[in-house]
């Protein structure tokens, strides 16, 4: 989501990239840097998973044509001075609806600036037609107008919100709001869309009171949490416990979906809590590509044991082999 921290994050830098760097060159670099600092290659590290998320996020950025744009014109604004009035003063809507409102009339040295839309990744999201479920919704405060530079006065934002359960939100889906009067209209909700997003319906807001384009109406997305799946990123996560002699002996084991028939998955012998089995393309499939199903193995411990169980497993403990899985773990600790 575009914000005002786009003026002060150099996403270049992050990639450690020229300001003209290609599109192939751009995927190049970050699936380099993703493969070094991906939570998978480095678990536990704190910092790598930071570091992850700083150059995710800049290419994310970078990698969409409009979205590179429109944070160049943003950099190049906040280099030249730019500066913008406060949330509450003269009506304005605050930061979030500042930088749709710079079309109609001179701004700025040298010119008016062009109009556009800074507030999410999946704006501009029109009425669509066709009904639609899940959804469950309502307005709040309208935004206050903006005064252009000299031009005529721009209609109010206006906020609404809704909440999804977390297929419809992965998959996708058009859904039905009440508006202001009463009125049910159709919101496109994108695949992908994640928890806290917000989706803008451009011109569906406040008319202006002097002739200027109408407001916009501002759609916050509340996404349920799923009992069984969770996001990261395009990725669906999925713990499957597996039952020591699983993971001791080796397994195949059979895996959920998300709207799905289930998959099988090999474990190796001797796998361990805590390792990822990926399975490709089971993810979420949104217009920025398409995520894996990452499921993490956790031995299972049972709590209950009859009488031919322990002896079995006292005969185990006398014949394994005679390490210490934590003398590792001791030495480091005294270093």
């Amino acid at each position: 989501m575009a914000s005002q921290d786009w003026f002060d994050k150099d996403f270049y830098k992050t990639l450690g990239v020229a300001k003209d760097v290609s599109e192939a060159d751009l995927k190049k670099t970050y699936r380099k840097l993703a493969r070094k600092y991906h939570p998978d290659s480095t678990q536990g590290d704190v910092a790598a998973e930071a570091k992850f998320k700083e150059i995710s996020e800049a290419y994310a950025v970078l990698s969409d044509k409009d979205q590179r744009e429109e944070y160049d014109q943003i950099r190049a604004m906040g280099s030249g001075g730019a500066r913008f009035q406060a949330p509450g003063a003269g009506g304005s809507g605050g930061f979030e609806d500042v930088f749709s409102r710079f079309g109609g009339g001179g701004g700025g040295r040298g010119g008016s600036y062009q109009s556009a839309d800074f507030d999410d990744l999946f704006a501009m999201f029109g009425q669509q037609q066709g009904g639609g479920r899940f959804g469950s919704g309502r307005f709040g405060q309208s935004t206050g107008g903006f005064q252009g530079f000299g031009g005529p006065q721009r209609g109010a934002d206006v906020t609404a919100r809704t909440t999804l359960d977390f297929q419809t939100a992965v998959r996708g889906e058009t859904i039905s709001l009440a508006g202001e009067d009463g009125k049910p209209f159709k919101v496109k909700i994108p695949a992908g869309v994640s928890d806290g997003q917000k989706i803008r319906l451009r011109g569906r807001g406040r008319p202006s009171p002097d002739g200027g384009e109408s407001g916009d109406i501002v759609v916050q997305v509340t996404v349920r949490p799923h009992p069984v799946f969770t996001r990261d990123g395009l990725n669906l996560r999925v713990t499957v416990p597996v039952t020591f002699t699983e993971a001791a002996l080796g397994a195949t084991i059979e895996v959920p979906t998300l709207g799905g028939d289930p998959v099988k998955l090999r474990v190796a012998p001797g796998t361990p809590s805590g390792r990822v089995l990926r399975v490709k393309g089971r993810g979420v499939a949104s217009s920025k590509g398409t995520g894996d199903l990452l499921a993490e193995v956790q031995v299972a411990v049972p709590a209950h044991l009859d009488e031919k169980a322990k002896e079995a497993l006292l005969a185990f403990q006398a014949a394994e082999p005679k390490e210490n899985p934590r003398a590792e773990m001791m030495a480091k600790a005294r270093e």
